[in-house]
C-alpha cells in the first residue's frame, strides 16, 4: 500500500495546485508519518525471520509495492474521473486502514545475534551508533544521494508522460509498466542475490548505476505525435527504469544484515528510508523547479539521474563492492546472525580444510 500510493500520487497532484498547505499537512506530514511507522518495522521483521534466503524474502515482501502500483495507477485514474480527488483520497485512506490488522500479525523473534541488554539512551535506541561504523557511513552517504533522485518518478513520472503528449490513461499505463518491471525485478534479484554468485555490495553498485541510467533515458524520450499514441519509447524507458529500481530496492535492504549484523537490522532498516527521505527533500522540489524554468521534465530527470549515479559511485567504498586483486581461496562463511561483511577476528572464520581467511583484498 505504501509504495503503490506513493507511486500513483502524481496523478492527483494537479488537483492540489490551489492548496499546497493541505497537501503538505495531509499527505506530507500525517500520511508520511504513518507510512514510516509501517514500513521499517515490517521489513525489518521479515529480515529477522529468514537467514539463508533472506534477500528473496525481502524481495517477496517488497513485491507488494510493484503489485499495488500496477493496480492503483489505473484504479486511481478511474476514481478521479468518477469521484473527484476528494472521493479518490477517501477511498485510498479506507483501503490503507487494512494495514492495521497486517501489523497485528507480525510477531517479534529472539535470535542469537541480538544484544544481551537493551540499548541505553535515545541515541543507542535509535541506532545512531551505526554511523560510527565506516561501512554504514559509506552506505548512508550514498543512499542520501540516491534518494535525491529516486523519488522523482514517484511524483513526476505521470506528469512527465502527460507533458510528452500522452493522455490520462496513457500516463497511467507508463506508471503501470514501470511497476510491472519493478515487481518482477524484486523477485528475480532476490533469488539471484541469495545464490551467492556476486557479493551483495557489488550488485548494489551495479543496479544503482542502472537505475540512474534509466532515469536519464526517461528524461531523454521525445514527445509522442498525438494524444492517442501509446508512447512506445517512454514505455520502454519506464520499464527499464522499473527493472533497475526494483533490483536496487531489494539490495539496499538485503545488504544491511551483512553490514550491521542481525541485531541491528531493524534499526538500520529504519535509518535507510530516513536517509533516502533526506535526499528526497531535495529531489522532487528541484525537479519541479527545473520543470517550471525549462517548460518540461527533461532537465529534471537528467539531474536526478545524475544524483543516483553519484550515490552508486560512493557505494564502491563498501566492503567487497569491488573485485579482488587475486582470486580468493575457499572461504568460510560466518554465521548468518553475524553478517558476512562484518569485520570479525580471522581465527573465528578459518576454514576447516585449511588456513584460508575470508578477508577480501580490494584492488
Amino acid at each position: 500500500m505504501v509504495g503503490g500510493v506513493l507511486t500513483s500520487l502524481g496523478l492527483v497532484f494537479s488537483a492540489f495546485a490551489h492548496s499546497l498547505l493541505h497537501l503538505y499537512l495531509g499527505l506530507g506530514v500525517l500520511a508520511g508519518f504513518g507510512w514510516a511507522l509501517v514500513f521499517a518495522p515490517a521489513l525489518g521483521t521479515v529480515s529477522r525471520y529468514f537467514s539463508r534466503r533472506r534477500v528473496l524474502a525481502v524481495g517477496l515482501a517488497l513485491t507488494g509495492n510493484g503489485i499495488s502500483s500496477l493496480l492503483l495507477a489505473p484504479a486511481l485514474q478511474f476514481l478521479l474521473d468518477n469521484f473527484g480527488w476528494r472521493g479518490a483520497l477517501l477511498l485510498l485512506g479506507a483501503i490503507t486502514l487494512h494495514l492495521t490488522p497486517c501489523g497485528a500479525l507480525l510477531r517479534p523473534l529472539a535470535l542469537p545475534g541480538d544484544p544481551s541488554a537493551p540499548p541505553r539512551g535515545p541515541l543507542a535506541a535509535l541506532g545512531l551508533g551505526l554511523f560510527t561504523r565506516r561501512a554504514f557511513l559509506v552506505l548512508a552517504l550514498g543512499t542520501a544521494l540516491v534518494g535525491a533522485g529516486y523519488f522523482v518518478p514517484y511524483v513526476h513520472l505521470a506528469p512527465h508522460a502527460l507533458d510528452r503528449g500522452l493522455g490520462g490513461y496513457g500516463a497511467a499505463l507508463v506508471v503501470a509498466v514501470a511497476a510491472v518491471g519493478d515487481a518482477g525485478a524484486r523477485l528475480l534479484c532476490g533469488w539471484l542475490s541469495d545464490q551467492g554468485w556476486v557479493p551483495l555490495p557489488r550488485l548494489l553498485v551495479m543496479f544503482g548505476a542502472l537505475t540512474g541510467l534509466g532515469l536519464l533515458a526517461v528524461g531523454l524520450v521525445p514527445a509522442v505525435g498525438s494524444e492517442g499514441s501509446w508512447g512506445g519509447p517512454l514505455l520502454a524507458a519506464a520499464g527499464a527504469y522499473g527493472l533497475s529500481a526494483g533490483s536496487y530496492a531489494v539490495l539496499i535492504f538485503g545488504v544491511l544484515p551483512g553490514l550491521v549484523g542481525i541485531g541491528g537490522v531493524v534499526q538500520a532498516t529504519g535509518l535507510v528510508p530516513m536517509l533516502m527521505s533526506i535526499g528526497g527533500l531535495l529531489g522532487p522540489p528541484l525537479s519541479g523547479f527545473l520543470r517550471d524554468e525549462t517548460g518540461d521534465f527533461t532537465a529534471s530527470f537528467l539531474v536526478c539521474g545524475s544524483f543516483i549515479l553519484s550515490g552508486s559511485f560512493i557505494y564502491m567504498g563498501l566492503p567487497r563492492a569491488r573485485p579482488s586483486c587475486r582470486p580468493a581461496a575457499s572461504q568460510a562463511t560466518p554465521p548468518p546472525e553475524r553478517g558476512e561483511l562484518l569485520l570479525v577476528p580471522q581465527a573465528e572464520l578459518l576454514s576447516p580444510g585449511g588456513p584460508h581467511s575470508t578477508l577480501d583484498t580490494p584492488c
